[in-house]
């Protein structure tokens, strides 16, 4: 939640004891991974690390040759033996043009090439059907995370709305018999029972049969007090369709 919400001053802070503080971007390694990370304007201090295994886990989820469009990207590449082989496509769509150059770096730093294989189109997920159809693809693997759309249960309303329109959205232009669909939110005021029952929307009005194959939630760094259940802010479902 924004600090402006709860009536604190906006504030970014930078401690890094064995290192002088700069403007220069961090370089991590996550789960063998490189990556840039832009701690000073970058969103949620340039890495998301509530979302820490996710990407390695939806990424390993779907091992075998074929197209992935996923903001997990550079996880899902670096998992696809046949990756080389040229077998493999990946398509990210993300309204942020900062965030899509930042993850052509990340693709760089790990020698794997932008190009046919890994586009990035700037745009929203209403934008994903003619990008499927430039790319003649239903994918094997699409990977949903939007930003927060409630940041208050007052706002659930309105971004169940949200919700269901991007699932829907995946479902009738990505999404095929056999692939996989792994969705996220991060809104505190939407619980985990309500976002299943989102997506559960979004799938009888595509006429799709989901299975639940996976459930993601907050790295273990990220507890929840058993009193405030908004704290289960980040939750994810990994749907195949049948």
């Amino acid at each position: 939640m924004r600090r402006e919400l709860e009536g604190l001053p906006a504030s970014i802070r930078l401690d890094l004891p064995d290192r002088p503080l700069s403007d220069a971007p961090l370089r991590i390694v996550e789960h063998g991974v490189e990556y840039e990370v832009d701690v000073g304007s970058g969103q949620k201090t340039g890495f998301y690390l509530d979302q820490r295994g996710q990407p390695q886990a939806v990424g390993a989820a779907r091992r075998r040759a074929g197209k992935c469009s996923t903001v997990f990207v550079i996880q899902a590449a670096s998992r696809f033996p046949l990756w080389r082989a040229a077998r493999v496509r990946c398509l990210s769509i993300d309204s942020s043009a900062q965030a899509l150059a930042q993850a052509k770096r990340n693709l760089e730093l790990n020698r794997i090439a932008a190009g046919p294989r890994a586009v990035a189109r700037r745009g929203r997920v209403p934008g994903l059907a003619p990008a499927c159809s430039a790319t003649s693809a239903e994918f094997d693997l699409v990977v949903l995370d939007p930003p927060k759309f409630a940041p208050t249960s007052k706002d659930a309303a309105r971004a169940a709305r949200g919700y269901k329109d991007i699932n829907l959205n995946a479902l009738e232009a990505a999404c095929g018999p056999g692939g996989l669909l792994a969705t996220f939110s991060c809104s505190g005021g939407v619980s985990p029972e309500l976002f299943q029952k989102i997506i559960a929307g979004a799938a009888a009005d595509a006429g799709a049969t989901l299975l639940l194959r996976e459930r993601y939630r907050s790295a273990p760094d990220h507890p929840v007090r058993i009193e405030f259940p908004e704290g289960e802010y980040l939750k994810g479902l990994l749907l195949e369709r049948t």
